[in-house]
């Protein structure tokens, strides 16, 4: 079987992506999958996404980390699935689609894509860190130095620790730079290592910030180590809606996997 893919980043989150509309993709085939996302003997990618058709939305995403294992929502892997979108016409400048944690709707402009969020309404403060999912579960840890901090060490520890049981969440290092600046460093469970960007990552940061009183801003400027991304979001009684995730999503490469 020839698989042909198009390789897509947001801020050195990478992904395999695949145009799925006509369901021939062996989704149940883990092994497959992770071998195409492994960076040695694969393409190489922090996770695979599909693009399906969708009955009412422009499409819909399926996502799988590099393990293979179907995953719960990926930002940055949403915002390069619009961009994937756009560059086969199914879109022009706007788009709503399916994620596996409901409808998203998101616009592109250039390489800059604005994807909404879900809202937020559960968050869960402690004296040493703060924890929400914002499509994905969230650890959230301030440091003074995010440098200094052995992510993968650290970063599995907490993942596989007793706090969050099975399951596990993502992992992130986060140092405040200024009032609305944060400079962060994640764990990505799936992936089992430190990404270069993590997109619900970055948003649970900024959402954190705030609900803790680290920000007075209604947009957060964050440093991922591959780049720069914002989130921007209205703070109302229940939570947080209106959250939007604002970046870059830019084609690498694309090519055929026999």
């Amino acid at each position: 079987m020839t698989i042909p893919f198009s390789k897509y980043q947001g801020t050195g989150n990478d992904f395999v992506i695949i145009d799925n509309r006509t369901q021939y993709f062996p989704k149940d085939d883990t092994k497959l999958i992770s071998k195409l996302c492994d960076r040695k003997f694969g393409i190489g990618a922090d996770g695979l996404m599909l693009l399906e058709n969708h009955p009412s939305a422009d499409f819909r995403m399926v996502y799988y980390n590099a393990d293979g294992n179907e995953s719960s929502m990926c930002g940055n892997g949403g915002r390069c699935l619009v961009a994937f979108a756009k560059a086969l016409s199914i879109i022009e400048n706007k788009a709503t689609f399916e994620a596996i944690d409901g409808l998203h709707e998101a616009s592109i402009e250039g390489d800059i894509v604005q994807l909404k969020m879900q809202d937020v309404s559960e968050i869960k403060k402690d004296a040493a860190y703060t924890f929400l999912d914002t499509g994905s579960p969230h650890h959230i840890a301030m440091v003074d130095d995010v440098e200094k901090v052995n992510v993968k060490a650290e970063g599995a520890a907490l993942r596989y620790g007793s706090l969050y049981g099975e399951a596990g969440s993502n992992i992130n290092f986060v140092q405040q730079l200024d009032n609305a600046h944060f400079a962060v460093r994640t764990y990505e469970r799936g992936v089992e290592d430190e990404t270069l960007s993590c997109g619900t990552g970055v948003t649970a940061v900024a959402i954190a910030a705030h609900t803790n009183g680290l920000t007075t801003s209604n947009k957060v400027a964050l440093d991922v180590q591959g780049g720069k991304l914002s989130v921007q979001f209205e703070k109302t009684n229940d939570g947080y809606s209106n959250i939007y995730l604002i970046g870059p999503a830019t084609f690498v490469f694309k090519g055929e996997w026999q």
